[in-house]
């Protein structure tokens, strides 16, 4: 028989089992809901008028937006919920005012694709899987206040994502004062002449046209032809934070390439510095602020012109300048806009024949390999491959501190993602330039003296030599020389230079790229943008949101051959002529006009980067929030001063995805004064994920682990002996267990305290099944301890507890409360553990106190059943707002500790004393100990050392 239904239980017909789990988690998650237990009140308007929310502290507390999945949840899931749902339980218990609810991030590819396959509305397959979803975690007893729960899809919320999405195009980002303001303002510096435009014309003698090509160099959001992540498999184009590592789509796994598309952006670079500034602030682990840092990407150098004749200049980026004299050639990113001015009809005579790719003229040459280049992703370009290719472009740059001409590459190592798509190469003294250099025969000049003994004919070199200790050498023209400088001096020293020369400038410059917002897909919010008859875009006015999704008869965006880069998108609303072409009187004065819609779609992470706020304030159809509640739940503090939700818990994986957009957007809602917070999350904690064992047979497939039978140490699946791996758990792995699974065999709450225990909550863990029992006995013991399993009766008696109980219990109360507060779960169920092992040793009926503490100890942990108890020990209100025990300090110090009492560093005795002892006291109880006497044989003390009350040093004469 199982553990469940074993004759034990029809013997004790009162004890504790997954029927009696069962029964009493649906009757008290009714009740939850019935009463609204876990509703958090708002205040309403000014604080001050508010005084039981005001003499409360607040917590707000969050989970990572889940998506609602067709497959459901598995035990892995709701790892974090169940930790962030303890934690709130014990919020709530310590006094707190405590918001905690979860909606669902539901628009995104999954249901797109499924759409797509199957002829179902997204729409239909999402709500579907909501349902499916929100029954899973209710069955967790999750103690959601769900008045605040809503779906991304939902009109009443994507409304306030395309508003947000107006208030970012209709702002500029002011750098003098470091803040975003409304292009409106803009426009006034425009018209009144205090900034100049561009060529010098006045605004009034500028066309539509022109106004809003200026206007869109600014805004926040703005569209432009730009190389993308183009992936023909999917249809649409990606953020580079969704291409992988050997440049294919996260998603479905196809090939993705660089194409020039026109799309929508958003300015997160103009933020940079904040972002990186503001991480100082924000209480998040050292290695998620490490990640965001190095996407960002802060570094000085020097911007420097080099000219090209006819063409104007090739700008680049470097933090060298000081090797300005070393650079021999140029290299651009293929997809750099000057290829194509600088390019001649044919080539110079002084072309090496290596250069040119065997190729006939440098047009030729250049469409080849740009061709080529598309097929890699960014991190493919960046390898340290073995053999650098490259073309050369024809033409040549002069070195503005030489005077040289530089002959002008395109090469797949350069990036337009970074610095100015152009590098001046200096290869003596950079190693991906020097294995260039080698490979198509350019001259190499030392201008860092090498440390070693190579000297400084580069050309003899093995490989690069990079320093910056070294001093410069062969730095000179008639105007300046760096020879002998160091690295910081000789930077320092040209940067001047080449700001007087009118040829450079000192500057910072960043990795992080502007983000690119577009999809070509159905299933996402529309863009509140229309264009006119000449291709200028007007924002929808805020009256006519939501602009909601038309029907469509095809939900695929049109994808192409997986390798075929050579394609454009056509999204699927674009097929919608009706929807897309619209007569519209915009409120600007011109009347109704003809307009066309924008027909791509925002990315899925547009509702995931302001959530925080729809759950303060969920029915406002007016505002995005008031400002009052806002101010409430994520204003400014002591401890946080940028505001933000209190605890935020989710997986690692977001690190420069969701987190970073949502701060972008955070602080320009901010600068705006639509916010009172400049960071969304001031706390973020990282949990761990619940792995499980993968089982393969012998052609490598996964085979159910369920089915797989252990014999002798290996492991054999219908008679086969297969592998075991651990990994992910996961339905394509055939590996996943579900919740409800758990649930029925044992009860959610033995789920809940089995998921806690397993280990600390930011390390991963692998899944057992067979050890949930463990937690399913300490319930059924606690059960054991409070009532009757024969009778039903409870058995608490009102009787003082002795003295080793009390000890035992505030110990327990003093430890798993600092447990709860940190986050530490597992050593709290440990806590709880050995004093519910204390109590049923001690044997007899519990003190009706002890039983109550004890209780109380549990409710975070495992609600259903403390609830229960609660009543049965009867209360009539819930146990969810009651007060978490206070230990006595009285009860938690030991009667005794053990102090070491060491002789030229050996232990020589141990004694028991009071942790309150002096040292004084204690240094006159180890000199008088018999062993401690004996040992130093009659020889004096030169010292004694006492650390009261653990440790006591003597040393001899």
């Amino acid at each position: 028989m199982s553990e469940t239904n074993s004759a034990a239980d029809v013997a004790a017909p009162h004890r504790y089992t997954a029927a009696m789990a069962a029964d009493i988690e649906a009757r008290w998650q009714d009740f939850w809901d019935a009463e609204g237990t876990y509703e958090a009140p708002n205040p309403t308007g000014d604080l001050a008028d508010n005084p039981e929310l005001a003499a409360k502290p607040k917590k707000f507390i969050m989970d990572m937006f889940p998506y609602p999945s067709g497959a459901g949840l598995h035990v892995g899931h709701p790892l974090g919920y169940i930790a962030t749902d303890v934690f709130a339980r014990h919020q709530r218990m310590t006094g707190h005012n405590v918001l905690h609810t979860l909606g669902f991030d539901a628009f995104g590819l999954p249901a797109e694709q499924y759409a797509v396959q199957t002829g179902t509305h997204p729409r239909i397959s999402t709500e579907s899987n909501i349902e499916n979803m929100t029954a899973q975690l209710r069955r967790l007893g999750l103690g959601h206040d769900k008045r605040r729960s809503f779906a991304t899809i939902e009109s009443e919320y994507y409304k306030w994502t395309q508003w947000i999405f107006l208030q970012i195009f209709n702002s500029w980002y002011d750098a003098d004062a470091d803040r975003a303001r409304p292009i409106a303002e803009l426009v006034a510096q425009f018209e009144s002449g205090e900034r100049p435009t561009p060529d010098g014309r006045d605004w009034s003698a500028l066309n539509a046209a022109e106004r809003a090509d200026i206007l869109g160099d600014h805004r926040l959001a703005y569209a432009s032809d730009a190389p993308v992540n183009w992936s023909p498999g999917l249809g649409t184009v990606l953020a580079n934070e969704e291409v992988t590592a050997d440049g294919r789509s996260e998603r479905g796994n196809f090939p993705v390439f660089k194409a020039k598309l026109r799309q929508w952006n958003m300015r997160i670079t103009a933020y940079a510095d904040r972002l990186l500034n503001d991480l100082d602030g924000l209480d998040w682990p050292e290695a998620i602020k490490l990640q965001q840092r190095n996407w960002i990407g802060r570094s000085e150098g020097a911007r420097v012109a080099f000219p090209v004749d006819g063409a104007g200049d090739i700008t680049v980026f470097t933090t060298r300048q000081d090797t300005l004299f070393g650079a021999t050639y140029m290299v651009l990113a293929p997809e750099h806009e000057l290829v194509e001015r600088i390019i001649p009809a044919a080539w110079p005579e002084s072309t090496h024949p290596v250069w040119t790719g065997g190729h006939t003229s440098p047009a030729e040459a250049v469409t080849a390999y740009r061709k080529q280049a598309a097929a890699k992703s960014d991190v493919e370009r960046q390898a340290e491959a073995k053999d650098k290719t490259g073309v050369f472009t024809g033409a040549y740059a002069t070195n503005p501190v030489s005077g040289e001409q530089v002959p002008v590459f395109i090469a797949d190592y350069v990036l337009m993602g970074y610095g100015t798509g152009a590098i001046m190469a200096v290869p003596a003294h950079d190693a991906r330039d020097f294995a260039f250099a080698r490979a198509f025969e350019l001259p190499m000049r030392c201008v860092v003296q090498p440390s070693d003994d190579r000297g400084t004919d580069a050309s003899t070199w093995e490989d690069a030599f990079a320093s910056y200790e070294a001093k410069l050498v062969n730095s000179a023209n008639d105007e300046i020389s760096l020879d002998g400088l160091g690295v910081v001096e000789a930077k320092a020293k040209i940067t001047d230079w080449l700001k007087e020369h009118g040829v450079g400038e000192g500057t910072v410059n960043f990795r992080l790229r502007d983000w690119l917002f577009s999809r070509q897909r159905y299933w996402g919010e529309p863009f509140p943008i229309v264009y006119d008859e000449e291709g200028i875009a007007h924002p929808l006015p805020e009256s006519m949101l939501p602009l909601e999704l038309p029907e469509v008869d095809d939900y695929s965006p049109r994808t192409f051959d997986p390798d075929d880069a050579d394609t454009q998108p056509e999204t699927p609303l674009s097929r919608n002529a009706d929807w897309v072409n619209v007569t519209l009187d915009l409120g600007d004065g011109a009347g109704p006009r003809n307009y066309r819609r924008e027909t791509n779609t925002m990315p899925n992470w547009a509702g995931s980067c302001w959530y925080e706020l729809r759950y303060l304030d969920p029915n406002n159809a007016d505002k995005l929030v008031d400002p009052a509640i806002e101010q409430y739940w994520m204003g400014p503090r002591e401890g946080q001063p940028t505001g933000g939700v209190d605890l935020y818990v989710g997986g690692a994986e977001h690190a420069v995805l969701h987190l970073l957009y949502a701060r972008f957007w955070s602080k320009v809602l901010h600068d705006l004064g639509h916010v009172s917070s400049a960071e969304p999350f001031h706390k973020l904690y990282n949990q761990g994920m619940i792995q499980a064992f993968v089982y393969r047979d012998s052609r490598g497939i996964a085979v159910p682990a369920a089915e797989v039978e252990e014999r002798d140490g290996a492991y054999y699946h219908q008679g086969e002996k297969v592998s075991r791996v651990l990994g992910k758990m996961g339905k394509s792995l055939k590996n996943a267990v579900t919740p409800d699974e758990i649930c029925g065999e044992y009860g959610a709450d033995t789920l809940r305290l089995y998921e806690m225990a397993m280990g600390p909550l930011d390390v991963s863990r692998p899944w057992d099944t067979r050890a949930v029992v463990g937690q399913y006995r300490l319930l059924q013991r606690l059960w054991r301890n409070i009532v009757d399993e024969e009778s039903g009766e409870v058995t608490v008696v009102d009787a003082e507890p002795g003295e080793e109980t009390l000890r035992a219990l505030h110990k327990a109360i003093d430890g798993v409360g600092g447990d709860m507060a940190g986050m530490r779960l597992n050593t709290a169920i440990a806590k709880v553990t050995e004093l519910n092992n204390h109590l049923t040793k001690a044997g007899g009926p519990l003190p009706r106190s002890v039983a109550e503490s004890l209780v109380l100890l549990v409710a975070p942990l495992a609600p259903h059943i403390a609830e229960e108890l609660w009543r049965r020990l009867g209360h009539t209100d819930s146990v969810v707002h009651q007060d978490f025990p206070v230990a006595d300090p009285a009860y938690v110090i030991d009667e005794t500790v053990t102090c070491v009492v060491q002789i030229k560093g050996k232990v020589r005795a141990r004694l028991e004393i009071s942790p309150s002892i002096t040292d004084a006291e204690l240094e006159t109880l180890a000199l008088a100990d018999p062993a401690v006497v004996a040992a130093l044989e009659g020889a004096g003390i030169r010292k004694v050392i006492v650390r009261a009350p653990k440790l006591v040093n003597i040393v001899p004469a």
